[in-house]
């Protein structure tokens, strides 16, 4: 879809695949794309590389939904990050699986984790990491590879913005072993310090909407381009069908 090969996939098959790979010990990464993540893949030849190879890539915005069912994946639901990190911490919680919390500010995984073990009192989180804002050292990264392996975590739940937090996962693949899954701003969500947007804006892809009104600065720009382009984009490919 506009370059980008994004999943044919359930809410119940998602879960399944993650929950699979998590018990077999595997060293996956899933890929949450929205508007932004697809328009980025055809300006950036090495994140176009890191969608292409995910284990998996769901459609997260609902524009994205809409696009693959209008290109023939008839039914497409939206499979969003922060709905598919709650959904599974209720699975692993009563399955008795831990899960491992990676990106975010030191504060809001203090509360992330606060909230999760509120609404889900059997799951187990192995740890959480708060990286920071530059790059790893390589003898740092080594060491957040063998803490998040020693805890026996079966997925690992990266927040740190796209493409940054798809790239990581990438090259992390092999070395980490659980399922990675990119969730954005999935941490922000759940621990509160940022408002999602109503049901019904959530629905009717008009999220995107509701977080340029909360940080009109820092996004306008972004969606401007992004909204833009994948309207471009997306008719090209329709009417090239």
């Amino acid at each position: 879809m506009i370059g980008s090969p994004i999943d044919t996939v359930t809410w119940s098959q998602a879960l399944e695949r993650l929950s699979g790979w998590a018990a077999a010990g595997q060293s996956r990464y899933v890929c949450i794309c929205n508007v932004h993540s697809v328009v980025t893949a055809r300006q950036d030849g090495v994140f176009a590389k890191v969608i292409r190879e995910a284990d998996m890539a769901t459609p997260d915005g609902a524009p994205v939904a809409w696009l693959m069912r209008r290109l023939g994946s008839l039914g497409q639901e939206r499979i969003n990050g922060p709905d598919l990190m709650w959904r599974y911490c209720a699975e692993a919680a009563r399955r008795d699986e831990s899960i491992y919390l990676y990106g975010g500010q030191q504060s809001t995984l203090d509360i992330l984790q606060r909230t999760l073990l509120a609404h889900f009192p059997g799951l187990k989180i192995a740890g959480a990491y708060s990286p920071p804002f530059r790059a790893l050292a390589p003898e740092e990264d080594t060491a957040v590879v063998e803490a998040i392996n020693a805890s026996g975590a079966g997925t690992v739940w990266v927040s740190l913005g796209c493409p940054k937090q798809e790239k990581w996962m990438a090259e992390h693949r092999g070395r980490i072993n659980a399922v990675m899954i990119g969730v954005g701003a999935a941490f922000d969500y759940h621990a509160g310090t940022i408002q999602r947007a109503p049901r019904w804006m959530q629905r009717n892809g008009l999220e995107w909407l509701h977080r340029l009104c909360s940080e009109p600065r820092r996004l306008w720009k972004r969606y401007l381009v992004t909204n833009t382009l994948f309207i471009y984009y997306a008719g090209r490919q329709l009417f090239s069908k």
